[in-house]
C-alpha cells in the first residue's frame, strides 16, 4: 500500500536525530519502507545522505526505493573519463553523479530500481539483503533462476548480471544500496558505459564488464512497479513491519531539514569532477595538413579535475612553438572540461587578431583536445 509522506505521519515515523530539528519523534517501533516520488538523482542521493547522517538507525532499519530518470552513477573513487562516454552523455542530456559509496558505474533510467538498505554498522550485511530480493522475485515467479554471488551481484540464468551492488559504512550507520535491471534501456547503458577516451592513467577504482539482462525480457510480467511491492512485501515480512511504502518528497526541506543543500553538494563541478583520483592522459591524434597527416602528441596530468601540466607538442612548421606553448601556459590551472577550453581558445583568438590561418589552426587543435575531455 502506498502512502504519502505527509508533515503529520514524518512526525509519527521518522527516528531520532542525531542533530537537533524541532518536531521530530521517536516513535518509530520497528522499520521504514520509504519510495521517492522525484526522478533526479541528486535529489535521491542526498535522501541516502540525510537518512544516513540524521536517523537512528538502532533496531529501525529503513528501505529506501528510487528511480531516476537517464544517469550514469559513478562510485565514489571513480574516473569519469575511464568509465563513460561523456561526450555522448552531454549530447543525449544523460547526467552524471558521483555517489558517496564505492563500487563500480552504474546506467539510471526509470527501467531501473535501486534499493537502499539502511541498518546500523552492526547489522550490516549486503549478503542477507541480496537473498531478500531473491525471495522477493522467486515469490512472483517461482522458477526464475536468479542468485546472489560472492561479488554481491545478482545473476539471471547463472550469467546475466541484472543487480549490482555498493554501500557506505560509517561510525555508527551503514547503507548498501544496489540496482535492479527491470525495463532497462539496454543499448544506451552499453553505450554510455563505453569510453572512448585513450590513454588514460589512472588508480582510480575501475568497474568490471557484465553481460547484463532485463528481468523483463525473462518474463514481461516483471514489471518495475510488481518487483518494487515484492520487494517492499518481502522487506515488510523479514523485518515484521506493516507492509506500507511511504511516499517521500526528497526536495521537501519540512520533512528533511538541510536536504537541498545536500542536493545542491552533490551536482557540483569540485564533487563530480574534481573529487576523481588524479589521472594523466597520453595521447596522440593527426590533423590534415595539404596533402598528408600531422601527429600531434598530447600529455595532460589532471588533479582535483584541474589540468596541473600540459604539454601539447605540434609540428613547428603547422603550429609556431611560441603558440603551442602559450596554449599549454593557458590551460594549465584550468578545469579539464570542453567549456573551458572552449573559452580559452576564444581568448586566445583575441592574442592574434585577423590572423584567420592561425585562428582555423587553433580551432582545429582546441576541438581534438576538447574531443578527449
Amino acid at each position: 500500500m502506498l502512502i504519502p509522506f505527509s508533515m503529520k505521519n514524518c512526525f509519527q515515523l521518522l527516528c531520532n536525530f542525531k542533530v537537533p530539528a524541532a518536531g521530530f519523534k521517536n516513535t518509530v517501533k520497528s522499520g521504514l519502507i520509504l519510495q521517492s516520488i522525484s526522478n533526479d538523482v541528486y535529489h535521491n542521493l542526498a535522501v541516502e545522505d540525510w537518512i544516513h547522517d540524521h536517523m537512528n538507525l538502532e533496531g529501525k532499519p529503513v528501505l529506501f526505493l528510487w528511480r531516476n530518470s537517464p544517469t550514469v552513477v559513478i562510485g565514489r573513487h571513480q574516473n569519469p573519463w575511464q568509465e563513460c562516454n561523456l561526450n555522448l552523455m552531454r549530447e543525449e542530456g544523460v547526467k552524471l553523479a558521483r555517489r558517496r559509496s564505492g563500487g563500480g558505474t552504474v546506467y539510471h533510467d526509470m527501467g531501473n530500481i535501486n534499493l537502499t538498505f539502511f541498518t546500523t554498522k552492526k547489522k550490516y550485511d549486503r549478503m542477507e539483503n541480496l537473498k531478500l530480493v531473491v525471495r522477493a522475485l522467486k515469490a512472483v515467479q517461482p522458477h526464475l533462476d536468479v542468485q546472489a554471488t560472492e561479488r554481491f551481484d545478482l545473476l539471471l540464468d547463472g550469467q546475466f548480471k541484472i543487480s549490482g551492488t555498493a554501500s557506505k559504512i560509517g561510525r555508527n550507520a551503514a547503507y548498501h544500496h544496489c540496482t535492479l535491471l527491470c525495463s532497462t534501456d539496454g543499448t544506451f547503458l552499453s553505450s554510455l558505459l563505453k569510453s572512448p577516451y585513450q590513454g588514460i592513467r589512472s588508480n582510480a577504482t575501475a568497474s568490471t564488464p557484465a553481460f547484463v539482462k532485463n528481468l523483463m525480457e525473462k518474463d514481461p510480467t516483471l514489471t518495475c512497479e510488481v518487483v518494487i511491492n515484492a520487494v517492499a512485501t518481502e522487506y515488510a515480512a523479514s523485518h515484521q513491519i506493516d507492509n506500507h511504502i511511504h511516499l517521500i518528497n526528497p526536495t521537501d526541506e519540512t520533512v528533511f531539514p538541510g536536504i537541498n543543500g545536500k542536493a545542491r553538494e552533490l551536482q557540483t563541478w569540485e564533487w563530480v569532477y574534481g573529487k576523481t583520483p588524479k589521472f594523466s592522459v597520453d595521447t596522440s591524434f593527426t590533423v590534415s595538413h595539404e596533402q598528408s597527416h600531422l601527429e600531434i602528441k598530447v600529455f595532460i596530468d589532471v588533479k582535483n579535475g584541474r589540468i596541473e601540466v600540459c604539454n601539447i607538442e605540434a609540428p613547428d612548421h603547422w603550429l609556431p612553438l611560441e603558440i603551442c606553448d602559450q596554449l599549454n601556459a593557458s590551460l594549465i590551472g584550468s578545469k579539464f572540461c570542453p567549456i573551458e577550453t572552449t573559452v580559452l581558445t576564444s581568448l586566445l583568438h583575441r592574442t592574434y587578431p585577423g590572423d584567420d590561418e592561425l585562428h582555423s589552426k587553433w580551432n582545429i587543435l582546441c576541438e581534438k583536445i576538447k574531443g578527449i575531455m
